[in-house]
């Protein structure tokens, strides 16, 4: 049998610590620790545990030259080992599964630092509110007193006495516009939001503008955002739950057509999946639309093969677009936000994506704002709360 290494793998010394009642009473710390090996391959769903006699061959194999497991013949129990882990990569049918998702990762061109990042910061049921519950940081008094002062807003940098002061411009309805640009965190869950609204939206932001056809099969695109190389490769997966004239469910926006793609239902309740993408943030779960921003990240690596600011650009862009979209609800009357806290792996499940090529980064949505601030909102100069009381 043929073997490699798997193309990308990472190995971290990790030490683990754990409470030792046993040692405390001995006059110790009560803390025990442990040092370990942890192979990060960006192919597989978690890190593995390796031992000292692994780690040594995956040192000694090659990621690209097959080398035949006769020449291994005394590493036959570690060989077996890792080809079980997927560390190891094997030709034939027994050991396809692994194979075909490091053949997968190697044709999409991703950067090793890049790929391990994305692959072991994803999430799959974390719950962010319990999370902050259980450690008492969920208001900024907790935080101060759980993590001290943070580092301050507005650092200076260099001497006083050379700084120089700018002149201040008048206001315009741009200015605000930005000044409306505050998070949604209450959402008016019972009000439809109008079909022609909801298309105004995703026009301004996701669809395609204008094409160039650089040749026969390839195409670039134009979009109110950025983006890296002029690829454009973020896809909007939307999560409608509350639009006149559109079917609750999950559908795929095609930038081109400025048509929605029905997709299937998750196994979950539609209330109950949104809940579960946006890590029971329930303040965005009440969206009447959630879109779920996922890259092809084969697109931008076309280009960018390997290449180490790649990944960057792509999560840089789906900054620019919630921007544009935080702007374009606002100046519809309609709250936005955004947030890279979410439970990536059920969401790939349901939209049937393989976070090798096209995985999920971030939610933005938007809606309707409640009439009420039941979920604190950062407005600093009351440009939307005082003014809804005002009116």
């Amino acid at each position: 049998m043929r073997i490699r290494r798997c193309s990308i793998l990472l190995l971290e010394p990790r030490e683990e610590t754990t409470f030792d009642l046993e040692a405390l009473l001995g006059g110790g710390n009560g803390l025990h620790s442990e040092q370990s090996w942890l192979a990060l391959a960006p192919h597989l769903d978690a890190p593995l545990k390796v031992s000292i006699e692994e780690r040594e061959l995956l040192g000694r194999l090659s990621p690209t030259e097959w080398v035949d497991t006769k020449a291994l013949a005394g590493d036959g129990s570690t060989v077996r080992q890792l080809l079980k882990t997927g560390l190891l990569i094997a030709r034939g049918k027994r050991h396809a599964a692994h194979r075909e998702r490091d053949e997968r990762l190697r044709e999409t061109h991703w950067h090793p630092l890049a790929a391990t990042f994305h692959a072991f910061t994803r999430w799959s049921t974390l719950d962010t509110v319990q999370g902050m519950r259980d450690s008492g940081t969920e208001t900024p008094e907790q935080m101060r007193a759980a993590f001290g002062p943070p580092p301050v807003a507005a650092p200076s940098r260099g001497e006083a006495s050379s700084s120089l002061s700018l002149p201040r411009a008048e206001p315009t309805a741009f200015d605000e516009l930005l000044g409306r640009r505050v998070t949604c965190r209450n959402f008016d869950a019972a009000r439809p939001l109008p079909r022609a609204l909801f298309a105004q939206l995703l026009q301004r932001v996701f669809s395609v503008q204008a094409e160039v056809h650089a040749c026969e099969d390839t195409v670039f695109v134009k979009k109110t955002s950025p983006s890296g190389g002029g690829l454009h490769p973020v896809e909007a997966y939307l999560l409608v739950q509350n639009v006149d004239g559109v079917a609750p469910g999950l559908y795929h926006y095609h930038a081109l057509d400025h048509a929605l793609e029905l997709m299937s239902m998750p196994t979950l309740p539609l209330r109950e999946f949104a809940m579960q993408a946006v890590a029971h943030q329930h303040w965005f779960a009440d969206a009447h639309v959630l879109v779920v921003l996922a890259p092809r990240f084969d697109r931008t690596f076309w280009k960018y093969r390997h290449h180490a600011k790649a990944y960057r650009v792509i999560a840089l862009e789906a900054g620019h677009l919630s921007q544009t979209l935080y702007l374009s609800a606002t100046e519809a009357g309609l709250g936005a936000f955004i947030t890279g806290a979410i439970n990536e792996v059920p969401i790939e499940q349901a939209l049937g994506l393989d976070p090798v090529r096209d995985g999920a980064l971030a939610i933005c949505g938007f809606g309707w704002r409640g009439e009420a601030m039941e979920t604190a909102e950062l407005d600093p100069v009351g440009a939307v709360w005082e003014a809804a009381a005002e009116r």
